[in-house]
C-alpha cells in the first residue's frame, strides 16, 4: 500500500483527450488516510424522507448538479 498508485480526482469535468493527464495523480493510501473501507456491493441510497416526487419517480429541480 506504500506504493504510489493513480487516482482519480472527484468532481472534474471529464474531457477525453486530457482525462489521464488531468483527472489522476500519484497517491499514496496511507499517507492520505487513516483507514479504508472496501465493500464488494452497494446499492443506491434512498431518502430518508419520501416525497409525493420521489414516489412519483420524478428528478429533483437541482438535477443534475444536486445543490
Amino acid at each position: 500500500m506504500r506504493d504510489p498508485r493513480l487516482e482519480r480526482a472527484i468532481g472534474v469535468i471529464y474531457r477525453p483527450e486530457t482525462e489521464r493527464l488531468s483527472h489522476y495523480f500519484k497517491a499514496r493510501l496511507p499517507d492520505q488516510f487513516d483507514a479504508v473501507l472496501h465493500f464488494d456491493e452497494t446499492r443506491a441510497v434512498k431518502p430518508l424522507e419520501h416525497s409525493a416526487e420521489w414516489e412519483a419517480g420524478e428528478p429533483p429541480e437541482t438535477f443534475p448538479f444536486g445543490v
